[in-house]
């Protein structure tokens, strides 16, 4: 049974408002929460020292801006994620780790307010959502702490 919730965070508002949301279904539910953070493939630099110190550089903001969004989360709510970085373009890796797994209750999407929501969540919610292996979710960027309580 379908047990996860798949929350992608990064360093966006809207990313920090879909997992307290997620954070908060999981604990009324008891489900668990994974916290997917992506960290995306830069430029080619031609010289490999320059291009690892940037990926390196990369990696540890990812690491930082992740460890305080999941610690704020621990501290409000007690839920301790499983937190998973990759590497990659952002939607390719969802799309592996969504089709690689069967514990997913749906996949956790904060859309940015305004008209443009991001491209991730124009991705998996247009064209090929009806393909997809579990619901997604889509948080607005918009809530505050009281209406994520109430809707939670």
């Amino acid at each position: 049974m379908p047990q996860t919730y798949l929350v992608i965070v990064n360093e966006r508002d809207e990313a920090k408002v879909s997992l307290r949301f997620a954070a908060k279904r999981a604990l009324k539910t008891d489900r668990s929460v994974d916290v997917l953070a992506i960290v995306e493939p830069q430029e080619f630099v031609s010289w490999g020292g320059v291009q690892a110190a940037i990926e390196e550089e990369d990696m540890l903001r990812v690491e930082a801006a992740i460890a305080a969004t999941v610690g704020e989360i621990v501290e409000s709510s007690g839920l301790k994620p499983n937190i998973i970085i990759r590497q990659g373009d952002p939607i390719k890796v969802i799309k592996e780790i969504i089709h690689e797994r069967d514990d997913l209750a749906s996949l956790v999407l904060g859309a940015a307010p305004g008209k443009n929501p991001g491209p991730i969540v124009k991705h998996f919610t247009g064209e090929g959502a009806g393909d997809l292996p579990c619901p997604v979710l889509l948080v607005p960027g918009g809530l505050d702490d009281e209406r994520i309580e109430l809707l939670a």
